[in-house]
């Protein structure tokens, strides 16, 4: 049950949007195809980037709809457009223009949101999203990031950029406040095994953020703990190669959003050998108190105690 060592060094204390930010407005400077459409959030961080490129930093005002109808538009004209919000208004929102103006049109582009699930409670349940995930589920061909710390944000984000083979895909890059004490070695693709346990040990995944309370939570226990930054395309082969000495493979899954929402892509990556799946993540419920995030954790189960309690409680029912 060792835990791959990783070299990366830590940086100075930094967040995801702050990362995001600054990398950027690099980036704009050396890729003329780069464009930011921001819908009035996160402006203050592209002030000096719009002053040196007006026409690439554009502001829409809080008009989330036309923020996706001209990061569609600029994407019509070869641009590699990058919109920005929090991601109750960037997904729930202007869902109907993401599926037209960029699916529909076969368009690519950068969805990179703030706000998270839960990230600021204060803000009430308008500016929280812990569906957003699932409802790009809906639309064919989104890639989708989820770091866990502004090192790996970084590099996701550059990959993103990039726009993969053709130039033009789709991807969403989910920034959080809830970060993992260092970053991981992440490329863009697939998942990184962190813990391996023994034979026929249960497969935990764990989705960005929740790293450090999914090893926290089964320190001691015959686990493997797989690292998922990226989500989306689901790494099925990573996920069988965890559990393949397993008559019976056992997986729970770890998710900073709604709960349950890769268990559809595990049991089909499963889906020739008996197995059980467990989702664990945010609840449907809301939840009416402000709070702060760890509260919200929590109450969600996702707290390191509670994760230990109840992914102990899953493999306990099939050994009974």
């Amino acid at each position: 049950m060792d835990e791959t060592p990783d070299e990366t060094p830590d940086t100075a204390p930094d967040t995801m949007r702050e990362r995001f930010a600054s990398v950027t407005s690099r980036l704009l400077d050396e890729d003329p195809r780069l464009a930011v459409v921001l819908a009035e959030i996160g402006a203050d961080g592209f002030r000096r980037a719009a002053e040196r490129h007006p026409d690439r930093v554009v502001n829409v005002g809080i008009r989330e709809q036309l923020l996706v109808g001209v990061g569609g538009g600029l994407a019509l004209t070869g641009m590699r457009p990058v919109l920005h919000t929090f991601a109750s208004f960037l997904v729930e929102r202007p869902f109907e223009q993401l599926k037209l103006d960029f699916g529909h049109q076969g368009v690519g582009g950068v969805l990179v949101s703030a706000g998270g699930s839960y990230d600021w409670p204060a803000g009430g349940f308008t500016h929280m999203a812990p569906g957003d995930v699932a409802l790009l589920d809906t639309l064919d061909g989104w890639t989708v990031h989820v770091p866990g710390h502004p090192d790996e944000a970084e590099t996701l984000l550059r990959h993103a950029y990039a726009g993969g083979p053709g130039g033009d895909d789709r991807v969403y890059v989910r920034l959080s406040a809830q970060t993992n004490a260092r970053p991981r070695p992440v490329t863009g693709e697939g998942f990184l095994t962190v813990r391996r346990g023994g034979p026929g040990a249960p497969a935990v995944v764990a989705v960005g953020p929740m790293l450090d309370d999914v090893l926290a939570a089964v320190e001691g226990l015959d686990a493997t703990v797989l690292y998922a930054a990226t989500i989306r395309p689901f790494d099925g082969a990573a996920l069988r190669a965890a559990v393949a000495d397993s008559p019976a493979p056992e997986v729970v899954l770890v998710e900073p959003y709604l709960a349950g929402t890769s268990a559809a892509a595990a049991a089909a990556a499963l889906s020739d050998v008996p197995h059980r799946v467990l989702g664990l993540g945010t609840a449907r419920a809301e939840l009416r108190r402000y709070g702060t995030l760890p509260e919200h954790l929590a109450a969600h189960g996702l707290d390191p105690r509670s994760l230990r309690d109840r992914i102990t409680g899953f493999t306990a029912r099939a050994a009974a």
